[in-house]
């Protein structure tokens, strides 16, 4: 398993440029309860900046969208899903 605490945000890196929100929402929804999705945007373009965190209802929940994930193609990008750090 790859959270031994109760951390349940999971960082998402090389996301299309395309990528929202509701993208991440939908996407992460299909393994349990998305409480926060969140796509980090530059300040002075307004573009993303190509990742982000989802924040699951439990650990477990983030365990599972994090083994099915990582390294999955969205939009012709394969993304990097992992627990992120404290």
């Amino acid at each position: 398993m790859y959270n031994s605490g109760n951390d349940s945000k999971v960082y998402v890196g090389n996301l299309p440029w395309s990528a929202n929100e509701d993208d991440l929402y939908d996407i992460f929804a299909n393994y349990g309860t998305v409480t926060l999705a969140n796509v980090v945007m530059d300040r002075e373009t307004g573009r993303s900046r190509g990742f982000g965190f989802v924040t699951m209802g439990t650990p477990e929940e983030a365990n599972a969208a994090v083994q099915s994930l990582d390294g999955e193609e969205i939009d012709g990008r394969n993304v990097r899903v992992n627990l992120a750090s404290n």
